[in-house]
């Protein structure tokens, strides 16, 4: 009985010993971010230098200092989104496209008191307002800032609060946000737009029974009340006073004054 305990003892010993010894499991390495598609920080260190907290820009020192926007711009056209970007990651970059082309126009003109003074400066045929004329190419393609907001914005992504983001250089319209928008942070930075406009007194008066509204509400209504949405809906969810649904509703005088600190 000794001899066969023995036996079975040494043979599971030198079957163990036998056996190659498992390899060693390699650690896991640490989950990088993925990189971002486009990186913005050149315009974000712009935004921070000549745009205050009130959105307000300083056009005199930035026409005084253009190189950097100069490259920015120069490496959208080279860039344009390829349709594998995740949509936060295109959406970030026409936003950004919009601003900062819409501020390359107005330093083309300055000084002047409007961006609508512009319109009689462009000579092209057929072209009466500065969002439609074509003064930047994007992947080699003319392009107009209506482009970006129409046929690419709001045709192609369904989401009505790049309205708070496209900045149209006048008082009236949302603040320029002293950074660039960026992917990971997309619809936080959309959402604290909607706050600041929906809670600024000069662009948005919402009371519980009356609301007196940017333009904005008005001009893109279908944009408010797709997808079983409504202006009120939209209004509530970021004014500081609900208003009802059956409020009454009027539209502001819209100030055009340029938005120069």
């Amino acid at each position: 009985m000794l001899k066969l305990l023995l036996t079975v003892v040494l043979t599971g010993a030198l079957g163990a010993a036998g056996r190659p010894a498992p390899a060693p499991t390699a650690p896991t390495a640490p989950r990088r971010a993925a990189a971002p598609a486009f990186d913005h920080s050149a315009y974000d260190r712009l935004l921070k230098k000549y745009v205050d907290a009130k959105g307000l820009v300083n056009y005199k020192a930035w026409k005084a200092d253009q190189q950097g926007l100069n490259q920015y711009l120069a490496r959208l056209s080279q860039n344009p989104p390829a349709a594998t970007w995740p949509q936060a990651e295109q959406i970030a970059y026409w936003i950004n496209a919009y601003n900062a082309y819409t501020i390359r126009l107005i330093l083309d003109h300055y000084p002047l008191r409007s961006i609508k003074d512009i319109g009689s400066k462009i000579q092209i045929p057929l072209v009466n307002t500065p969002w439609a004329a074509e003064f930047f190419s994007i992947g080699g393609r003319k392009m107009s800032l209506d482009y970006i907001e129409h046929t690419v914005l709001r045709k192609q992504f369904d989401d009505p609060r790049i309205h708070f983001a496209l900045v149209c250089a006048s008082l009236s319209c949302p603040r320029l946000r002293p950074e660039a928008y960026t992917a990971a942070r997309l619809s936080p930075q959309l959402d604290a737009q909607g706050r600041d406009f929906l809670r600024d007194p000069a662009k948005n008066k919402v009371g519980k029974t009356s609301a007196q509204l940017s333009r904005y509400f008005d001009w893109y209504k279908a944009d408010w009340s797709q997808n079983g949405q409504s202006v009120a809906s939209w209004v509530n969810r970021y004014a500081a006073t609900p208003m009802s649904p059956d409020a009454r509703i009027s539209y502001l005088d819209y100030n055009w004054q340029l938005n120069e600190q």
